[in-house]
């Protein structure tokens, strides 16, 4: 099974590349790229944030949507042109009649669109993070990085003349000699213009090297094979037209996902965010005792938290997961007393022991009688977002909001203009999720094409 769905996947993989579409899309993406750094200029801020200042936020935003564009186009075009045409044109009864199971024509098919998308996902990412490199250029006297300007347009250059003299005296397929060029050539000339600064000098990678970005654009990456899983399996069952529109529709179902059905998931009143949280004792920072108190402070004046308030907070606006691992409720005596927070009978709980209006800054601790306090998963931190109650779930609106992909989990511009740096931890929790989605719409395409009268 494991030889034949990779013989598959080659085999995919060549008339995938051999399609004018996929280099037509690659090289249009790249000259969009050099129309944005033209055209992107109206950020009207210079404030730095960690990997982009002023315009470039702009270029980078415009730049990864373009991106997602055309790979959501060629995630429709590819995997419909792969499947949905075989099936018409009966030429997939070659292939099963071997005998080869249907499940294995699935997911060869499948691995070998995601090979030709993800080459042309590379190049486009590359000449992205190019311009990021070279920046908007606000006005005419702008100086243009020489760099960038020869190893980007040198590599695509070069690629497309050799493919057009490959063609020429030895017959081999222009669009997938070109595509085949353009991955190594993109690639090694971004090397080189990590290594080159823009006055000729070399440097060192890391000065231009931007992980954040690189990692946003992985993610951008895995979007677009969620897409081309979905468009895998409506091709089994549906023809090019059709399952274009559904792999658009899901698209764009994706993108406002959360709008649509995620904000009925979780239900709380925000109260505002943490700008800082400091232990009053350094040495009993972990918030594990009453004596431990937090001195917290807000963003924006919250609404009335006054002494006793039960205190909440979650990294997550929507206030899910909360650090606390239990439910409680507001203290009705004196919060700032240790006696009377360690008093016979008192549940553990988070709560607001001294405060003043308009109650800016805060101080909270964890009580509990006979030192059983709350536990929670860590202590208040900066960027944490407050609320007053412990956050209800809609069970039926959680289902719906997990069954469709949610692409706002890979779009990490916002994190990146934020200045909210992106965790590992996050990231390998993104590749996991995409590897559920893509594992489930390729099991409902093997359940789809099981049946299929191909004959």
């Amino acid at each position: 099974m494991i030889v034949q769905t990779l013989t598959i996947a080659r085999t995919t993989f060549i008339e995938a590349v051999r399609q004018p579409v996929l280099l037509l899309m690659v090289l249009a993406s790249g000259l969009l790229q050099i129309f944005n750094t033209w055209s992107t200029g109206f950020a009207m801020g210079q404030e730095e944030t960690s990997e982009v200042i002023g315009d470039n936020k702009l270029l980078l935003d415009i730049g990864l949507a373009t991106v997602f564009v055309f790979g959501t186009l060629l995630a429709g075009f590819l995997a419909t042109a792969v499947m949905s045409r075989e099936i018409e044109n009966k030429t997939v009864l070659t292939i099963i009649s071997k005998p080869v199971a249907r499940p294995t024509l699935v997911f060869g098919k499948f691995l070998g669109v995601s090979g030709a998308i993800l080459s042309a996902m590379v190049v486009m990412l590359v000449y992205l993070l190019f311009c990021i490199r070279h920046g908007v250029m606000s006005t005419a006297s702008d100086e243009l990085d020489g760099p960038v300007l020869m190893f980007a347009l040198g590599g695509a250059a070069i690629s497309l003349l050799l493919a057009g003299w490959c063609n020429f005296f030895y017959g081999w397929n222009f669009p997938q000699t070109a595509m085949l060029m353009l991955v190594p050539a993109s690639l090694l000339g971004y090397a080189g213009v990590l290594l080159i600064s823009k006055k000729w000098g070399v440097q060192s990678p890391a000065i231009d090297f931007k992980p954040q970005i690189t990692m946003a654009c992985i993610c951008l990456t895995l979007a677009v094979m969620v897409l081309s899983s979905v468009a895998t399996a409506a091709s089994t069952r549906l023809g090019q037209v059709m399952t274009i529109v559904v792999c658009f529709g899901v698209f764009v179902a994706s993108l406002l996902n959360n709008y649509l059905i995620g904000r009925h998931v979780f239900r709380n009143q925000l109260v505002g965010m943490l700008i800082a949280a400091k232990p009053d004792d350094p040495t009993k920072a972990p918030f594990d005792s009453p004596e431990n108190s937090y001195t917290v402070e807000f963003e924006n004046p919250p609404r009335p938290m006054p002494p006793g308030t039960a205190f909440y907070y979650s990294p997550s606006p929507n206030g899910y997961p909360m650090m606390g691992r239990e439910k409680y409720v507001s203290f009705t005596g004196d919060a700032s007393s240790i006696k009377a927070i360690t008093a016979p009978g008192v549940a553990p709980a988070v709560v607001v022991s001294e405060g003043q209006p308009p109650y800016k800054k805060l101080k909270i601790r964890n009580i509990g009688a006979n030192e059983k306090t709350l536990p929670v998963y860590r202590a208040p931190e900066p960027g944490d977002y407050v609320f007053a109650e412990y956050t209800r779930i809609n069970p039926g609106a959680l289902a719906a909001w997990g069954a469709l992909p949610n692409l706002q989990y890979y779009w990490l511009l916002d994190a990146i203009s934020q200045n909210r740096p992106v965790s590992f931890q996050y990231f390998a929790t993104a590749v996991a999720y995409s590897l559920a989605q893509v594992g489930v719409f390729l099991s409902v395409a093997v359940l789809l094409f099981q049946k299929r009268d191909v004959g």
